[in-house]
């Protein structure tokens, strides 16, 4: 900001009113900070601190530290003073209880792939239904699939993006 006489002059007033700088800030369209630092170069009177005090907290006198004494030095005895103890409680013993078994629905039996390892590895339907199965069709030379699942399971970059456009 360019501070004009004129600008100078308004901020002098307000100070003098006893305005926060927020006030004079918002009152002039500059920030507080702006007002601070003009504030302080022009060398204007110092402002108390905006943090309210209690007035009756500073007016009483803080109240006098009693002088330290000395410790006073207690005889020992001269020989250990046996007490009887009572012995410690005891706990009551632990029971160890085994969780109970988790009980499986429905499991469905393992079915063998016909053929071994000869037919194709694909799944069809839902892992533990009746329906569940794998595709017994014949797999490709060196593929786990059938050709039909193949093309379904390994797809080149460039088919990708032709299918991912076309959806």
């Amino acid at each position: 900001m360019d501070w004009t006489q004129e600008a100078i002059e308004r901020l002098r007033a307000f100070w003098a009113e006893g305005l926060s700088t927020a006030e004079i800030g918002r009152r002039m369209g500059i920030s507080k900070n702006a007002v601070v630092g003009k504030a302080h170069r022009l060398n204007l009177s110092s402002r108390p601190s905006p943090i309210r005090r209690d007035p009756q907290e500073r007016k009483t006198a803080p109240s006098p530290r009693l002088p330290r004494q000395a410790p006073v030095a207690r005889p020992m005895p001269s020989a250990p003073v046996m007490r009887p103890q009572a012995p410690p409680p005891q706990a009551a013993p632990v029971v160890l209880v085994a969780p109970p078994p988790v009980a499986i629905r429905n499991p469905a039996p393992p079915r063998p792939r016909l053929g071994g390892s000869r037919t194709c590895c694909w799944p069809i339907g839902e892992p533990g239904t009746p329906d569940f199965r794998f595709c017994e069709g014949d797999p490709m030379s060196g593929k786990p699939y059938c050709a039909e699942h193949a093309a379904v399971a390994y797809v080149k970059p460039r088919e990708k993006e032709r299918r991912e456009d076309a959806a």
